[in-house]
C-alpha cells in the first residue's frame, strides 16, 4: 500500500513557518522596565527591516558628551498599521524619545513613544511585547 506523501509536506510547512515566531523574544527577555529613559536628540539613521525597526539617536549624556542610542521599534507592518512610512523619521529630525533601557547597560532601549520637533506624539508600536505601557 502506498502511503501519500502530503501529510508529511504539510507537517514540514507547518515547521517551517513557526520558526520565526519562536525566535521572537519577549520585552522581558532584553530590557528592563525598571530603567526607564526619555532623552531629546537627534536622528542619524533608520533601519526599517524584520523583525524590528531601529533608529539611531545621538544625543549628549549628563556631562554633555555626544552619546549614540539604538532605539527598537515594532516590526514595518505594526508601524505601517499606525500611518509610519519609511521617511516618518529622517537622519537630522530632532525628536524627544521614551522607552526602556537594555538589561546589559548598553545604549540601547525599547522605545514606547517618540516625540517630534513640531510636538506631534507617534508611538513605536511595541506595546503588545509583554512590556509596560506608557
Amino acid at each position: 500500500m502506498k502511503r501519500s506523501v502530503l501529510p508529511g509536506m504539510l507537517l514540514a510547512c507547518c515547521f517551517l513557518t513557526a520558526i520565526p515566531a519562536l525566535a521572537h523574544h519577549s520585552f522581558a527577555a532584553e530590557y528592563d522596565q525598571n530603567k526607564p529613559v526619555t532623552f531629546k536628540g537627534v536622528v542619524t539613521k533608520l533601519d526599517w527591516m524584520n523583525p524590528h525597526v531601529y533608529f539611531y539617536v545621538d544625543t549628549a549624556d549628563k556631562e554633555g558628551k555626544v552619546v549614540h542610542w539604538a532605539c527598537e521599534a515594532g516590526n514595518p507592518n505594526a508601524l505601517a498599521r499606525r500611518g509610519w512610512k519609511k521617511n516618518s523619521l529622517k537622519a537630522g529630525d530632532e525628536i524627544t524619545v521614551q522607552g526602556f533601557q537594555a538589561k546589559d547597560g548598553t545604549l540601547t532601549m525599547n522605545a514606547r513613544s517618540i516625540t517630534l520637533a513640531d510636538g506631534s506624539k507617534v508611538f513605536a508600536a511595541s506595546s503588545e511585547d509583554g512590556g509596560p505601557l506608557n
